[in-house]
């Protein structure tokens, strides 16, 4: 893709990855994602942020399409260390020789762990620090945990515009540039999709960051993330009250049943509470982790009132894919959920109690009675259990959510 202006010598220089699969532990088939990262024509020349280093030379083309085949880069701003988005840093550095390289606190640190550089001439800004370009100035805030210890945002109050690097991004990869210019649902998943994903665990820092910058009252009117679309606009206030909304984690009126299955007994013991989910109005969604990717599960799982996990007994345990799921859910810290676990065993039957434990952990609501297990194939009386336990968890997820 071809440099883009965003403003007045503000340019989007970035990479269109058409073809990422896995982003950071979770599926991103077949959607891609973009490296965004921005240039600012100035007495001081400024590159925000690179790109993944396999696309070195499409970012040097970008480059040298805006400033000339002579052209020269003064400062380079690193607002997080992540490959994604500092995997060209040292081939930046070793090319232009810029005059400064400016980081957080944090982002010295981990620059200096990434990098391992003697000489580079880094200039560390804590939030509040704002360093002049010429017509333009940049002012730096951290946003530690968003989602790394050294994030940081950008702004440039003269253009009005922030780049906020892993903040309110998406994986996906267009042509477009702007998310006026795509479908809105879609965004919004994408949107959803990343924050389950990525900043989930992050959400009480996520609230107290947007609780900051709108003390700062700062005047934004693009908004500029390192991946996927940017907001411009109206958009700018719609990203944030998503992210407000994401980070609330307020449960929406679904249940998801995850499950892993061997002979099938879990599985119809899964679709059996469906059945009684569904008598209470509960939008429900199953998902057998053989057949679903943990990230898939997770975003499903995000805006759920209630998770429900099954397996059999595997080893006086329960199948792997299912301790991977779990593994996975538990990392990203969902909250405000409702728990309930099923399974099937053959001469010992360890796995809901071993699930239910998991969900504990985890700090989920257990319904009461919290469980339904059947010893190899599911009876009459079995399926009734199951749809009584599907009816208890609708309830509980009315009660939680006022309907």
């Amino acid at each position: 893709m071809k440099p883009v202006e965003l403003k007045k010598d503000i340019y989007w220089v970035g990479i269109v990855d058409w073809n990422k699969r896995n982003f950071h532990g979770y599926s991103r088939s077949p959607l891609g994602t973009t490296y965004n990262n921005f240039l600012i024509k100035d007495e001081k020349t400024t590159l925000i942020d690179t790109v993944e280093r396999e696309f070195l030379d499409e970012l040097l083309c970008n480059l040298t399409q805006v400033l000339g085949k002579d052209g020269k880069i003064d400062y380079v701003v690193v607002n997080h260390l992540e490959p994604d988005h500092a995997g060209c840093l040292k081939e930046i550095v070793d090319r232009y020789h810029p005059e400064k390289i400016i980081t957080s606190p944090m982002g010295e640190k981990s620059m200096k762990a990434h990098f391992h550089y003697t000489d580079w001439p880094v200039e560390v800004v804590p939030t509040g620090s704002e360093i002049s370009i010429g017509k333009h100035t940049l002012q730096f805030i951290e946003t530690r945990m968003l989602h790394w210890p050294d994030s940081m945002l950008t702004y440039v109050p003269e253009a009005k515009i922030a780049f906020s690097n892993d903040a309110f991004g998406q994986n996906w990869a267009t042509s477009e540039r702007f998310a006026d210019e795509v479908d809105r649902p879609t965004l919004e998943k994408r949107m959803a999709e990343y924050y389950a994903n990525i900043v989930l665990p992050y959400s009480p820092v996520v609230q107290k960051t947007l609780a900051s910058l709108a003390e700062m009252e700062l005047d934004i009117d693009m908004l500029c993330p390192d991946h996927g679309l940017l907001f411009r606009g109206e958009d700018v206030i719609f990203a944030t009250d998503k992210y407000m909304e994401f980070a609330r984690q307020e449960p929406k009126n679904k249940a998801v049943l995850v499950y892993d299955t061997m002979w099938h007994s879990t599985e119809k013991l899964a679709k059996a509470i469906a059945t009684g989910l569904v008598e209470e109005g509960v939008s429900v969604r199953l998902m057998d982790v053989k057949h679903n990717h943990h990230s898939e599960v997770m975003t499903e799982v995000f805006e759920a009132a209630a998770v429900l996990v099954g397996s059999p007994t595997h080893n006086n345990g329960i199948l792997p894919g299912m301790a991977n799921m779990l593994t996975y859910m538990k990392g990203l810290r969902p909250q405000n959920k409702i728990g309930a676990a099923f399974g099937s065993f053959g001469w010992s039957g360890e796995c809901v109690k071993q699930l239910t434990q998991w969900l504990k952990d985890m700090n989920f609501e257990i319904v009461d009675p919290a469980s339904v297990k059947v010893k190899h194939i599911p009876t009459h009386e079995t399926y009734s259990d199951c749809f009584e336990l599907g009816r208890t968890v609708g309830r509980a997820i009315k009660a939680k959510i006022g309907g």
